[in-house]
Formats: structure tokens, C-alpha cells, sequence
């Protein structure tokens, strides 16, 4: 409701008549901040190959609480981050494949840190694709 509250003061709706608006709308359930977060949340997961703590800052940007943040982020299975860390890794890596190992390695990992991918998960994956790839390719 955040965003929606944003764009009707950019508009210059009188901030009462926004409040009695986005209430209503609220109330017959046409803005749902818990739906929202989910959907978000899970497709940028899925979608957007982003771990939690990218998703966690991108939620609360668009004005979702905290609170609802941690629930919504406590939902997903965390299998599913390492999946597509993984799938972001293994696109990536394809890139990366005329740069000596240590390079590719450090590389990597900070573009999965900054897609918000936890260390341990980082970690992980780095060594499942390199060794995939094996020292030939990377």
C-alpha cells in the first residue's frame, strides 16, 4: 500500500481523500500487502534468481513491513534459494569460462553476494559448479 500511497501524493490527491480511497480498497480486499509480498518474494526468487536478503531489502523499498517481510521470507524453502543460486551461478559461469580459476571463482562469488545469496549458500554453490566445470573450463 506503500507504493500505491507514493504515487497518489505524486499526483497531489489530498492525503485524506488518499486515506478514505486506499482504506476502501483495502477493505473489499483490492490491496492485499501480504499477497503482494508473496508474489514478489517468490518471483524474484524463481524468476529473478534473487537470494533473501536482495528480496528482504527490495520489499521493505517498496514499503512492506518488516514483520511481514520475515514471514513472507520464512515461507520459502530454502531449497529453492540454492536452486537458484545454482542456476545463476551455472548461467554465469558460462562466461566466465577464458578466465583463470581464481579469477572466475572470486568473480563469481561476488555476483552471487550481491544478488543477496547468504555465504553458506555462496559457498555451496561455488563449489558444486566448479566442480562441474572442472579445471579445464574455468
Amino acid at each position: 500500500m506503500a507504493e500505491l500511497r507514493r504515487a497518489v501524493a505524486r499526483r497531489g490527491v489530498p492525503q485524506d481523500v488518499a486515506d478514505e480511497v486506499l482504506g476502501r480498497l483495502a477493505e473489499v480486499g483490492l490491496i492485499d500487502d501480504a499477497a503482494f509480498a508473496e508474489g514478489l518474494a517468490s518471483s524474484r526468487m524463481t524468476h529473478s534468481l534473487r537470494g533473501r536478503h536482495r528480496i528482504r531489502q527490495e520489499l521493505t523499498e517498496k514499503g512492506v513491513s518488516r514483520e511481514q517481510a520475515a514471514e513472507v521470507l520464512a515461507q520459502l524453502d530454502p531449497q529453492d534459494e540454492v536452486d537458484a543460486a545454482r542456476r545463476f551461478a551455472e548461467k554465469r559461469a558460462r562466461s566466465m569460462a577464458g578466465l583463470e580459476r581464481h579469477v572466475a571463482y572470486r568473480r563469481l562469488g561476488g555476483a552471487l553476494a550481491r544478488r543477496g545469496f547468504p555465504g553458506h549458500v555462496v559457498e555451496q554453490v561455488l563449489a558444486e559448479v566448479f566442480a562441474e566445470w572442472g579445471s579445464a573450463n574455468l
